[in-house]
Order: structure tokens, then sequence, then C-alpha cells
């Protein structure tokens, strides 16, 4: 405790008044000085993250994977059909290695085997097909491997600002393929569309949602709204 005197004053008689005493009381130094060392965080421990693997550094090749896995599932899954330019690549075999479209019969054609029936077949079926041609009579043990260089056209008709064929993007929408066509005109139904898409020889006409995922050569309509 510190203990100020202050000076006495006269009083209306003379007297002097007692000195009053005004106590003020130190703060301890250790209590003001524990809320600034409790409020640095421990830094160290923060950036380093000691004790444990920071889960973005373990979950990143994980991702990656199952992204990796899924495209190729997908890429194996998708049926060739006319239009659609592949890449097939002959190891060892430069002659035969080159990019071929797929023609209006559903064939491609290379040197040496000619024509190779193309139409609804997976590129891994078609490598294979191609392979055993080769290996009857012209190379011992080919290995053939395809991928799809750019897919065959979408079309899109109806109330769009720009009708007409546009060039497949993967993992494309109903709303995507509206988005490449320039949007909606003032008269649009936007809630659905109509989407003709050839299967095995046959059209398969049906309504879908905007959401609906759009396939290489399908056609997709957009109805006019009646109010």
């Amino acid at each position: 405790m510190i203990a100020l005197a202050a000076s006495g004053c006269a009083g209306p008689l003379g007297q002097t008044r007692a000195p009053a005493q005004v106590a003020v009381a130190a703060a301890p130094a250790a209590a003001v000085a524990a809320p600034a060392a409790a409020a640095r965080p421990d830094l160290e421990n923060m950036v380093y993250a000691r004790g444990g693997v920071t889960p973005t550094l373990v979950a990143a090749p994980v991702a990656a994977a199952t992204a990796a896995s899924t495209s190729a599932s997908a890429d194996a899954a998708y049926l060739l059909d006319s239009g659609d330019r592949l890449r097939v690549v002959v190891f060892g075999q430069d002659g035969l290695s080159n990019s071929y479209i797929v023609d209006a019969a559903g064939n491609i054609t290379m040197p040496l085997i000619g024509g190779v029936a193309a139409r609804g077949t997976s590129t891994a079926g078609l490598a294979g097909t191609i392979g055993a041609r080769l290996r009857n009579g012209f190379i011992r043990e080919p290995h053939v491997a395809i991928e799809v260089e750019s897919y065959r056209p979408f079309f899109i008709l109806g109330e769009v600002s720009f009708p007409g064929q546009y060039p497949y993007v993967p993992n494309m929408t109903v709303e995507t393929a509206v988005a490449i066509a320039g949007g909606f005109t003032p008269r649009a139904y936007h809630r659905e569309a109509q989407l003709a898409r050839g299967q095995t020889g046959q059209t398969h006409r049906m309504a879908v949602p905007p959401t609906y995922a759009v396939q290489p050569g399908d056609t997709i309509t957009i109805e006019e709204r009646w109010f």
C-alpha cells in the first residue's frame, strides 16, 4: 500500500483539517504480465502441427487417385459413334499410330487391316479388335492403346440465342449446352428440355431437367413457354 498525504486547508474558524489519507493499491507485476503472455499463441505448434500430419497432405493423393479412377471408368463406358476422333497408338509401329475419325458408316480405316467397326464399342473393345486383326498375319504381339481426342458434336435447337451444332465438352449438362448456345431467349421454357439420344440404332426422346447430363451426339430442344 502506498499512502499519499493531501495538504490540509484552513476551515472557516482557522482550524486546520487533518490530512486525508488516500490509499492506492499497486497491481502485482505477475497479474499484469500474465494476460499478455496468455494472449500470445504458440505459433510454433500452430505452424508445424507437432504430433500429427496435416490432413491436406494426406487427403490430396487419395482425391487425385479417385478423380483419375472416375475419369478412366467414364472413358471406358463411353460408346463410340460417327464423328468421334480417336488417337490410336500401336507401340513400335509408327506407320499405324495416327488419328482416325469414325466415319458415317461407323468405321475407322487403318493401314494393313482396312476398315474396323467402331460404332457401339468402347475404346478398350476397339483396341482389342484392332490387336486381333493385326495379330492375324501382320504383327506377332501388337500392343494397342486408344483414346478419344475429340467427341462428336451435340445439337441444340429451339428457344436459344444461337441454335446449331457445337463441340461436346466432357461432363456438360443441359444448362451448359444452353450457355454455349448463348443462353435462353425471352420466350424459352426454363424448367425442362426435350432430349433425343441415339442408342443401338434407335432414337429415344425424353423430357429432362436442366441438370441432366448431356452425351455426344445428343439433340436438345428448348421449347417455348405459353405464358
